[in-house]
């Protein structure tokens, strides 16, 4: 018989080394697996984090591929990129605007000094908004990049309103041609904006200067011709008046000679019907005789007219030379 040594134990003897059933021992592999699980974790959460990409509301984004150099257009919302391949831009794609004036502000150019027609010099202070065209932002964002006000805006503006103003007086642009100029600039810049894929808004002509000698001078110049016009419009009403008193002359004129015709015309008339109607002529006396004068018109041939008063007067005298006669 075999005699188990003194210095062992048998294997129920230390309760730490007792195995549990259905709990596996820990050791150094297992911690080991743990922490590559969570790092693991870890890193999904990371890559899952960097891949979730939001473009603001008013914003563009263009997407580039770093393996293939593809650009794509993001539009407003949430998108999905792979880190460390696709890089996300972001345009802002709200209307922005340029201002060159004396009074710049941060971030804004002096005013613009031009020449007039006549080479006068005039400066303008001009203000421009614009926005980019988001459908075009993987083209801006190739051949611009964000660096597009100081590259293509604010020299464009300023060129195109050299341009405009050169070509009028300075007397026309702080006058009648102010808009004109606006007009002109706007249609140059729409042209020049939408070959850089930008859209513009408005241009805003805010002030346009000349030296004060020469505003002195045009002022005074339009003063008098505010005075020639004056006297023109004066000599004009004296020349309709003159006309208007000749027409009515003329007028009363033609009425007088047109009375005057239908007076002799009547007198020509009249006289030829008393030739062919001498009886007529007995009417008319009659009528001109005095309502006391008691006449009659005998119908006889000899065409008379007798006074009943002297008729009266010569019976009365023949009946007393009568009376007279028969006295004894």
């Amino acid at each position: 018989m075999t005699q188990r040594p003194d210095n062992t134990t048998p294997d129920n003897a230390n309760p730490k080394r007792q195995r549990v059933p259905g709990v596996r021992p820990s050791g150094p592999g297992l911690t080991t697996n743990r922490a590559l699980l969570l790092g693991g974790l870890a890193l999904a959460a990371v890559l899952l984090f960097q891949s979730v990409r939001v473009v603001p509301a008013g914003f563009v984004g263009v997407g580039f591929n770093k393996l293939s150099g593809q650009l794509s257009t993001l539009q407003e919302g949430v998108h999905f990129v792979v880190p460390g391949i696709q890089q996300l831009n972001l345009y802002d794609a709200r209307l922005q605007e340029v201002t060159l004036s004396n009074t710049a502000r941060d971030g804004d150019e002096g005013a613009i000094n031009a020449r007039s027609k006549e080479g006068l010099g005039i400066t303008a202070e001009v203000t421009v908004q614009y926005r980019i065209d988001r459908n075009q932002a993987a083209a801006l964002h190739k051949q611009l990049g964000h660096d597009y006000q100081r590259t293509v805006i604010r020299p464009q503006v300023r060129s195109k309103v050299r341009d405009a103003i050169g070509q009028f007086g300075a007397a026309e642009l702080i006058s009648t041609e102010r808009k004109q100029v606006e007009e002109s600039v706007t249609k140059a810049l729409r042209e020049e904006f939408s070959r850089n894929n930008l859209m513009l808004d408005s241009v805003l002509l805010r002030e346009l200067k000349i030296p004060d000698s020469v505003a002195k001078a045009i002022e005074e110049k339009q003063t008098a011709e505010q005075q020639v016009a004056v006297q023109k419009n004066r000599l004009q009403q004296a020349q309709i008046s003159a006309q208007q008193a000749v027409v009515d002359a003329e007028g009363k004129a033609k009425a007088a000679v047109a009375t005057a015709r239908g007076e002799a015309e009547a007198l020509s008339l009249r006289g030829k019907a008393l030739r062919e109607n001498p009886q007529l002529i007995q009417l008319t006396v009659a009528e001109k005789l005095s309502p006391g004068i008691q006449t009659v018109m005998l119908p006889a041939d000899g065409n008379f007219l007798l006074n009943l008063q002297d008729l009266g007067r010569a019976a009365n005298a023949n009946g007393q030379n009568g009376n007279g006669a028969g006295q004894p």
